[in-house]
Order: C-alpha cells, then structure tokens, then sequence
C-alpha cells in the first residue's frame, strides 16, 4: 500500500508500523526476555512509582486502623476477660477466609472500590495485632504493677507509664507480622480495583510479558523487607530498656 504523493509527485511508500514502547535497542522486549532492565528503568516512573505509593497508601491504612481496633479490643479484654473469646473467635473467622472470596464478598456489599479493599485488609490485621497486644499486656511483672500502685500511679497512668511501655516488644512483633501479611495481600486488592502493586501483577500474567510480572513482584518483596526493617528500627529505638537488659 502507498501513499498519496502531492501533485506531479510519485507516490511514497507508507510507513512502517510502529509497535508502541517498542524501539530500537528493545530486542529484550520483543523477545519477551527474562527481565528488561532498560524497560523497567524507562517505565518505573510512570508505571511503577504511582502503584508503589498506592501499595504503601493501602498497608498504612490497613495496619493503622486495624492497630487502633485491636488495642481498644485488647484493652477491653485485658480488663474484662470475658471479652477475649468473642473477639477472638471473630478475628480468627476473618483471617481464615481466603483472600479472594473475602474481596468478592464485599464487592457485593460495598461495591468495587478501595474502601472495599480496606474493610478486608483491615480484617486480616485484627487477630494478629490483638493476640500480640494482649499477650505483652498480660506478661507485664506483677512487681512492676505493684511498684506503679505503690507510687500512686492511676489506672490510666499505671497503662500509659507502665503496661503499654513494657508490652511494647510483643505488640512491635505483632504489627511487624502484620505489616508484611498486608503488604503480601495487597497484591490481591488489584483484583477489585484497589490499585497498588498488584496491577502490574495482574497486567503481566494476562499480557505474558515477564519482565512487568518480575520486576512488581519484585517491588513488593522489597517493600515487605524494608518495612519490616524500619520496624526493627523503631523498635529498638521504642524499646532501650531491652536492648541493655539483653546485653
């Protein structure tokens, strides 16, 4: 086929098609290669970092309003025991639905949309963060309960100056499990629209194309090890007593 060359003219042959994203030096692409690097640096701005940030939007939420339902729900059973087997048997249903049924039932309910992922993200988070909150909040010494009663401390102050201070280890390691665990099963809420890494997940295994696949697994692996590394970090730094009793 040609084109129309101007009058008097001769008719120039059309274009070649042009693959979109694909170039010169893109023989990794076509061939589909195992992992492009010059791809994934010429999209990571556009195509990874804005799922990064919702991945990271997504875990927040999640493991923030989860922390907050879980330690009213720890506190309450720490002080009424009769509240810790409903609350638990709850959160422990929760966690066992598996993730994709959990995101389609809501979806059901409240539609497909990210606060629909949140409602099940957060559900995941509550028996994790609830069992670590109340575990270091009963392994608090008597003596140290005591000693705070002795020196006139109220209840509320006894909690805020002595209980929450020492539980604090026990419930760093719960919001460490959980952090990751959600970081983990974000991936999924792209199923719903949710956005986040899982995207790119899903965009990779329906086109085939391995290096989109690999390169946002790969970023959530990361995200999952450098959050729970600034985990650590704050706890160490929460937490100094510790670090001189184990020493």
């Amino acid at each position: 086929m040609s084109v129309l060359a101007p009058l008097g003219g001769t008719p120039s042959p059309a274009p070649t098609p042009v693959i979109p994203g694909f170039g010169v030096g893109q023989s990794c692409v076509v061939k589909n290669g195992q992992f492009c690097a010059g791809w994934f640096a010429d999209n990571f701005g556009s195509r990874f970092a804005p799922r990064v940030v919702e991945h990271i939007e997504l875990t927040a939420i999640a493991v923030g309003v989860g922390m907050v339902i879980a330690l009213a729900a720890a506190l309450l059973a720490h002080r009424q025991g009769w509240f810790e087997t409903p609350f638990s048997l709850l959160s422990a249903f929760l966690y066992t639905i598996p993730s994709l049924a959990f995101f389609e039932l809501m979806v059901q309910v409240t539609g497909i949309n990210r606060f629909t992922a949140e409602i099940a993200l957060v559900s995941y988070t509550l028996l994790i963060l609830f069992r670590n909150t109340l575990a270091g909040l009963r392994a608090v010494p008597p003596d140290a309960l005591e000693a705070a009663q002795a020196m006139g401390f109220s209840r509320r102050q006894t909690l805020l100056r002595v209980e929450l201070p020492l539980a604090l280890p026990a419930i760093m390691a719960g919001l460490r499990i959980a952090t990751v665990t959600t970081i983990s099963l974000a991936t999924v809420a792209a199923y719903i629209g949710a956005g986040g890494l899982g995207e790119p997940i899903f965009d990779g295994i329906q086109t085939g194309f391995k290096t989109e696949f690999i390169a946002a697994g790969g970023l959530a692996i990361a995200l999952a090890l450098a959050a729970d590394a600034l985990l650590v970090v704050a706890q160490r730094l929460l937490t100094p007593w510790a670090r001189r009793r184990r020493a």
